[in-house]
């Protein structure tokens, strides 16, 4: 049944939405994580120690936050293989580009398969640049992640990546709350209005609190 299931194009869509939303809440989570560097070094680095102690004693140390990432690498790669798929699937089912373009089509729309190979390559290299520090600038420092991250917004293309990063995050997020919400279900006449309302301020949130670091590091609010 699972595979029947996969090999369906509503279920793909159906692992697509779902993965999406597990990434998303994360991504809320994530961005509440950062502004709290605006409190200060021993704040934020006291924060990301935390992370690494939660649920003990019963979980041992960084237990939890690998069981995080396991999960978020399992959406990763289930969201990027369904929207691969489907993607050819479509391409398929028409060779040939239509005549006309869609007139309704957003931008976010005509950008999604863009906006993911972006965020694909994103994920790369933050992990390289401020998990493992092997692309790191300025010398990374293992237990401080607050002089990192002032490390990497630091450096003219660190901001570069970032920003351009978050922009098409906020694209995805905006067209892809959408939808997933189509793919459960939840759509309808009478919510449609509110669900996309929710959207564009969810993608608007979180691409502003997510800039708001590195343009606080160029400013030198955060130092």
């Amino acid at each position: 049944m699972a595979r029947t299931v996969w090999d369906s194009t509503v279920g793909k869509k159906t692992v697509m939405a779902v993965s999406g939303l597990v990434m998303l809440l994360y991504l809320v989570a994530h961005m509440i994580g950062n502004l709290k560097i605006y409190f200060g070094a021993e704040e934020f680095n006291h924060y990301a120690h935390w992370l690494r102690t939660v649920g003990e004693p019963f979980m041992h140390y960084e237990w939890t936050l690998w069981l995080i990432r396991v999960v978020l690498v399992v959406a990763v790669v289930a969201h990027a293989v369904s929207a691969y798929q489907l993607s050819r699937r479509d391409i398929k089912a028409r060779p040939s580009k239509y005549v006309h373009k869609k007139a309704r089509s957003s931008y976010a729309t005509r950008t999604m398969r863009w906006g993911g190979i972006i965020l694909g390559l994103f994920i790369v290299w933050h992990i390289l640049d401020l998990t493992t520090g092997t692309v790191h600038s300025g010398g990374f420092e293992t237990g401080k992640p607050y002089q990192n991250v002032v490390d990497t917004f630091s450096t003219w293309y660190g901001n570069v990546i970032y920003i351009v990063a978050m922009l098409a995050l906020g694209l995805h997020i905006r067209h892809g709350f959408w939808s997933a919400a189509q793919t459960l279900g939840a759509g309808s006449r009478t919510r449609d209005r509110a669900l996309k309302t929710t959207a564009n301020v969810l993608a608007l949130l979180l691409t502003i609190g997510f800039v708001a670091v590195p343009v606080g590091v160029m400013t030198g609010v955060v130092s």
